[in-house]
């Protein structure tokens, strides 16, 4: 019941805050070199990284929303596995795992690989140490990240993914960074996140994204698209590369 009424909470939105999310913005109060500062709206933390502001992030609280049965018929996270190419022994990172949703369904497609497991909340951190032991994954690594970079090995990663997370990087330009040091030649990051063009995707603005705006800051970062999916019911399917 009560990830049920979680679930109704999150998917549910003002009707005018999805019609305002291109609001002109305060004046800045202070700034640095990649990101300003203006008043928090109700979901944003007041930091903005290309005029976007960074969301709140979903703490572990919200851990049974992730793991929803109506999470499969709502975003066919089933199509978005069957769309993700790994070669048997890639090396893929699962970054801000959350229970491990995608991790562990992602590790059978990796027999002679690895899968990290990279998250920054504690309280994560222990359901996938506990998912782990309960599945017997062996090729699944967890990895405690910073606020400002996975942890990861340098160019070791043949796919980093983000499911849903990009947008509460509260340091956007330093974790895309530090996730390019740790990719390989041809490594890539592929995104799933809320459609932000379409106001008919029932979640909060500033957890939505436009293609348009991950363009720009990744372009900032030196990636450039690679391949746009537009297969799935309310999210893009973006794979970057290394430009």
């Amino acid at each position: 019941m009560t990830s049920k009424i979680f679930a109704v909470v999150f998917f549910t939105s003002c009707f005018a805050s999805c019609h305002s999310q291109q609001k002109k913005l305060p004046p800045a109060k202070t700034a640095d070199s990649f990101y300003t500062y203006h008043p928090a709206s109700a979901d944003g933390i007041g930091k903005y990284y290309f005029n976007r502001e960074i969301a709140k992030v979903m703490g572990a609280s919200g851990s049974a929303w992730l793991e929803r049965n109506e999470r499969q018929e709502e975003e066919n996270t089933r199509l978005a596995l069957g769309n993700i190419k790994l070669a048997p022994t890639a090396v893929v990172a699962d970054i801000g795992a959350g229970t491990g949703y995608y991790t562990f369904r992602l590790s059978p497609k990796v027999p002679q690989g690895k899968v990290y497991a990279v998250e920054i909340q504690d309280e994560m951190i222990q359901q996938l140490q506990d998912k782990k032991r309960s599945l017997k994954s062996n090729n699944v690594e967890i990895i405690k990240a910073s606020e400002q970079s996975p942890n990861l090995p340098d160019t070791s990663i043949d796919l980093a993914m983000m499911v849903d997370v990009y947008h509460e990087l509260e340091y956007p330009q330093q974790m895309l960074q530090a996730i390019r040091r740790s990719l390989k030649k041809n490594g890539k990051i592929l995104l799933l996140e809320y459609r932000g063009e379409d106001a008919s995707v029932p979640i909060k603005p500033l957890h939505k994204t436009t293609v348009e705006q991950l363009n720009k800051e990744f372009a900032a970062n030196g990636f450039v698209l690679y391949f746009k999916g537009d297969f799935l019911p309310i999210q893009h399917f973006l794979l970057y590369e290394k430009n």
